[in-house]
């Protein structure tokens, strides 16, 4: 297996088991959005909480030019960590939620 088609699958598998790890309220659904011809995996949850619109992007990554671009996780799961401990090189990480000046001091790629 390629390097390309072994991140997609070590993204695919952290946000199944993020997403599995903690259920959605009644009413709010948890959705995968999964776009391997584009590179682009979500993490939604979609519904109502009562009388309130839920439409929440939990997390959201990239792969783009064989980097792993982390572009939000509003979780406490550290997805440096999990990316790093499922195989992926720490130089081929980018934290895109990050200014570029705030990345070259994280010891990742800072693109």
């Amino acid at each position: 297996m390629d390097k390309l088609e072994r991140y997609r699958q070590i993204v695919q598998n952290l946000l199944e088991r993020c997403a599995a790890y903690s259920p959605a309220k009644e009413g709010v659904e948890s959705q995968l959005l999964i776009d391997t011809q584009r590179d682009h995996y979500q993490w939604m949850r979609v519904g109502w909480n009562r009388s309130k619109r839920v439409y929440h992007i939990v997390m959201h990554l990239d792969i783009q030019d064989g980097n792993v671009w982390i572009q939000q996780n509003t979780t406490d799961t550290d997805l440096t960590q999990e990316l790093l401990a499922s195989g992926v090189a720490r130089e081929d990480i980018v934290l895109g939620l990050q200014p570029a000046y705030k990345r070259e001091g994280a010891g990742l790629t800072a693109v």
